[in-house]
């Protein structure tokens, strides 16, 4: 009863994310595959995990969860519902201090059980004139525990002023998810090197760079 009604919903916020923001995702550097993924993106909305997963096809998108802080989803009781049984997402504690669980065990858990991953490597929504914050360990973490699984970056465009900050409605305005490459982790990586080059690959899909790449 509970997967029909995950299912049920996906499917009915994907059609509400392609109404209000015409989504078109541009499948630039990798196509949809049966693979099993890390969907590596831009953070900056509420909305960001919901307009990536209404990019991805039907078949996909049952099995790819996303990532999600744990101190705003479980803050009050009608967040935690939606966010634990229609929502499904994977619900971690980003405050290393008072946590009680380990959030890598939590994500690889969910990658045991062959769900795929939407994840935030900047740990936060980026409210700063940044296009990215720095990444934290967690993606280089996930590539090292689980070298089989695609890692690719995704570019949300436009998400930040369909829904913004505080805002309870979303405006419509037109949108797009890149997809680009998988980043892959070579054979002893540096940490800090690895998540430099994943964090330009994300960089490279923006909508500036591919600009500046246009006119050479």
């Amino acid at each position: 009863m509970k997967a029909a009604i995950q299912r049920l919903a996906a499917m009915g916020l994907a059609g509400l994310a392609r109404a209000i923001t015409g989504v078109r995702p541009i499948w630039q550097g990798c196509a949809p595959s049966g693979r099993q993924r890390i969907y590596f993106a831009n953070h900056s909305s509420h909305g960001d995990f919901i307009l990536l997963s209404s990019s991805l096809p039907p078949s996909e998108r049952s099995r790819t969860r996303a990532v999600a802080g744990a101190d705003y989803w479980r803050r009050n009781k009608v967040r935690h519902v939606l966010a634990r049984d229609i929502l499904n997402t994977v619900l971690v504690e980003r405050n290393w201090v008072e946590r009680s669980e380990d959030p890598m065990v939590i994500m690889l858990g969910a990658l045991e059980q062959g769900s795929s991953l939407i994840f935030f490597p900047e740990g936060t929504r980026n409210m700063t004139e940044e296009p990215l914050l720095r990444f934290r360990s967690g993606l280089y973490n996930l590539a090292v525990a689980r070298p089989d699984v695609e890692l690719v970056p995704c570019w949300i465009e436009n998400m930040s002023r369909v829904l913004p900050k505080g805002a309870l409605l979303p405006v419509p305005l037109l949108c797009r998810v890149i997809f680009g490459a998988p980043v892959v982790l070579e054979e002893g990586e540096d940490r800090h090197v690895f998540l430099d080059r994943a964090r330009e690959a994300l960089l490279d899909l923006s909508p500036e760079r591919q600009k500046a790449l246009a006119h050479g």
